[in-house]
């Protein structure tokens, strides 16, 4: 019998999503922006200690290498020729922090973690037509809190009159960036100093290390990232578009273990976009003032804002958006970041037990249809955007008697929608123009409950596309873009249509905003809750204790 004949769809293109929780490999075809396929595997977090989030860097390579496979075999029994794939786009969670031995391949420390952005963020590789397609540890995660010690310190040798750090970067000294990650490593891990000192250390984001270890690895590996991640590190300078020698000594960073920066869109073996880039690619938000929020374990606002840099007044942050094309322009973006959003989820669902799947939330949000006036405020990592209080801890207020299990999901879900609010209205100050709407995607979006409430609390209606995928489509069309590849045109006249659904408000402005005036002062009874900190040590004190009476939580 005949072998049946291979499907010829025209030039595809693949997507890698590496998330804080996930890891995903998409194909799309090139003219439709149909997902054709698509597999996903889930990533563990480690808590060494309390405040600590890591991640096994070769666990995240090896999730890459499963999922490519299994896409491809999905794809064979659709009968689609995997050979018609032309580029692969990479997506990767931004700020999470990795070093590895460059003549052995290995990590040299987990994954450090920054506090819950994609980010998430997200690197794009592009391989050439003709090339081998892949399929087949240690790394500092972005919602790890150790580093808040550093930032205390370094913050102090930041001038009052000249926040060289921030008008260089767009960024404020936290613990959600890269480079305080890299200096505790530095400072800490004995392996890590041996191999700078001998220059086997090499340094990068999670694009950096899939990137080269995608294209060799130890036999020739290409060490690189993207404007929009080295933009998240705090050693780039946002407006050169280089490394920054001053942010590189005030930060004590040796140069030659970062990675070489490319465009967000060109052949190199491979490419890098970081995930939030790509999502704003990905709602086609090429427009000046064009906005979109995506939902994963944070919660990312991004703002396109042209090609100029425009520095935020009430607590965004300033970010590369994308450069697609080694001479194309840059643009840039306003970002308000949300450590937790799907992670508040995955709390009730592994620390509390409340529910056994994360698809529950929304059956328990909706049997009650209301948090009966509980507030949750899950400043798990502290407060981000627009507040930048490290010292924030979790609250759940405002409970009775009569407050159940399903109060709680719907203030979780409601705790969402009022920290993408906060955002909003810092953004729309920041911009002089409000936002008539807001376009928004990640897996979040599928729970209907919680894109009703956003419109209510935001009051302005929500557009969620039907292919909620926008990241990794992002990712995708920016490596299908790419020159040399050029299967993927990015004109306003050749991007296809987007089917759309729109949640518009269902209640009055007055209890939108009394319900958001609430929320609020929630917020400011989680604030100061950590008064002094010993990261190294694991241990946290607790307020309220007397100073005879010293108690210590690890």
């Amino acid at each position: 019998m005949a072998a049946a004949k291979k499907a010829v769809l025209g030039p595809l293109v693949g997507a890698v999503d590496q998330g804080t929780s996930s890891t995903r490999f998409l194909v799309f075809n090139s003219k439709t922006a149909e997902l054709l396929s698509h597999h996903q595997v889930e990533i563990k977090q480690e808590f060494p200690r309390e405040g600590w989030v890591e991640q096994d860097p070769k666990e995240i390579l090896h999730s890459v290498y499963e999922c490519v496979e299994k896409t491809c075999e999905k794809l064979g029994q659709l009968n689609i020729d995997i050979s018609n794939i032309k580029a692969i786009g990479v997506s990767n969670q931004r700020e999470t922090t990795v070093v590895w031995d460059k003549l052995t391949g290995e990590p040299l420390y987990n994954a450090v973690a920054a506090p819950v952005s994609p980010g998430p963020s997200v690197p794009v590789a592009v391989v050439p037509s003709g090339s081998s397609v892949p399929a087949a540890r240690t790394s500092s995660v972005w919602l790890d809190l150790r580093t808040q010690s550093t930032v205390e310190s370094l913050s102090k040798k930041i001038p009052g009159n000249n926040n060289f750090v921030k008008s260089k970067t767009g960024l404020p000294i936290s613990t959600y960036f890269s480079a305080v990650k890299l200096r505790w490593i530095l400072d800490n891990v004995r392996k890590v100093q041996k191999a700078v000192e001998e220059n086997r250390a090499l340094f990068g984001t999670i694009d950096s290390w899939l990137i080269w270890s995608l294209t060799g690895g130890v036999n020739g590996g290409v060490h690189c990232t993207d404007v929009t991640n080295a933009s998240r590190t705090m050693l780039f300078n946002i407006h050169s578009l280089e490394w920054d020698k001053e942010l590189c000594e005030f930060f004590g960073i040796p140069m030659e273990i970062l990675p070489n920066v490319r465009s967000s869109s060109e052949i190199y073996g491979l490419m890098c976009l970081g995930d939030q880039s790509a999502a704003l690619v990905g709602q086609m938000c090429f427009q000046d003032g064009q906005a979109k929020n995506t939902y994963g374990t944070g919660c990312f606002l991004l703002c396109n804002t042209g090609r100029k840099c425009v520095f935020s007044e009430h607590g965004l942050l300033t970010t590369v958006a994308y450069k697609l094309g080694r001479d194309k322009p840059v643009f840039y973006a306003l970002e308000g970041s949300v450590a937790i959003a799907g992670a508040v989820t995955r709390w009730l669902k592994d620390n509390l037990g409340i529910i056994k799947t994360s698809e529950e939330i929304e059956k328990l949000a909706k049997e009650v249809g209301t948090s009966y006036g509980c507030y949750f405020v899950p400043a798990f990592s502290g407060l981000y955007a627009p507040y930048w209080d490290p010292s924030a801890r979790g609250i759940i207020c405002g409970l009775t008697q009569f407050t159940n299990k399903c109060h709680i999901a719907f203030a979780a879900l409601e705790a969402v929608c009022f920290q993408t609010r906060e955002i909003l209205d810092a953004m729309n100050r920041d911009c002089g123009i409000p936002l008539s709407h807001l376009q928004v995607d990640g897996g979040m979006t599928c729970n209907k409950i919680l894109m009703q409430l956003q419109a209510d609390i935001l009051y302005i209606p929500v557009v969620k596309p039907s292919m909620p995928e926008t990241t990794a489509l992002g990712a995708a069309m920016a490596a299908g873009a790419a020159e040399g590849v050029g299967v993927w045109s990015l004109e306003p006249e050749d991007l296809s249509a987007v089917t759309m659904e729109r949640f518009e408000p269902q209640i009055n402005a007055e209890e939108s905003e009394i319900r958001y005036s609430t929320w609020k002062k929630a917020v400011m009874k989680s604030m100061g809750w950590v008064t002094t900190q010993s990261p190294e040590s694991g241990k946290n004190f607790i307020p309220g204790t007397s100073i005879d009476n010293l108690i210590f939580q690890k």
